[in-house]
């Protein structure tokens, strides 16, 4: 693998830099995207190098998901946690599937998908594991939340009307994800809320993560 995470901050900041793409594509037709009538060259080229950062964290997403499914027990919250898992992968290859397509009707060239993904960086800061269901359940927590923060982040950063726009619109959806996975802890302990606080952003991140 050439692109470790090799710290926690590193892997938010990368996070923060290429997510909001991810899930802005998602509210997008390409026929939207390509009638955009505000962009340069320029603009499209600066909005592409984010595309193809945000298919990297899809694909590292797919895979991250697929991986943890594989490891989850046969045990009733096992069972709950991969049911989840298993809808937000399929969010996630959603949005992998249209920067594809995306990336190619503006003439440039997909990233390619690596072999495996290195989540150390979360598993480091103790906020998840893939070592138990309740740990996979917080790893999983933990690229959610800065999925959302992406959003807060870089939706100023794209330079295309239309993938700003998409890119708030669909900013619930993302916090719903996390707020999901906190409500199936909260069904196991009820001082866990699936909102722990009225805003997801860098300075509540840790009223969201559920440290191992």
């Amino acid at each position: 693998m050439k692109k470790n995470i090799n710290a926690p901050e590193n892997s938010r900041r990368t996070a923060l830099k290429a997510g909001l793409a991810a899930s802005a594509l998602a509210a997008l037709s390409l026929t939207t995207l390509n009638s955009a009538n505000a962009s340069t060259k320029s603009d499209t080229k600066h909005d592409m190098a984010i595309l193809n950062a945000a298919l990297d964290l899809e694909n590292q997403a797919i895979w991250a998901y697929g991986v943890a499914a594989g490891k989850l027990s046969d045990s009733k919250v096992g069972n709950v946690i991969k049911s989840l898992a298993l809808r937000n992968q399929v969010d996630h290859i959603k949005h992998r599937d249209i920067f594809i397509s995306t990336i190619q009707s503006l003439g440039g060239t997909p990233t390619n998908t690596r072999e495996a993904y290195d989540l150390s960086a979360y598993i480091k800061a103790g906020e998840g594991n893939l070592d138990s269901d309740a740990n996979i359940a917080k790893l999983a927590l933990a690229l959610e939340v800065d999925a959302v923060l992406a959003y807060a982040s870089a939706v100023s950063k794209l330079r295309t009307p239309a993938l700003v726009a998409a890119g708030l619109t669909i900013l619930p959806d993302e916090s719903a994800h996390a707020a999901a996975i906190r409500a199936v802890f909260g069904t196991l302990d009820s001082t866990i809320h699936a909102v722990p606080a009225a805003q997801l952003s860098k300075e509540t991140r840790s009223q969201w993560i559920l440290s191992v």
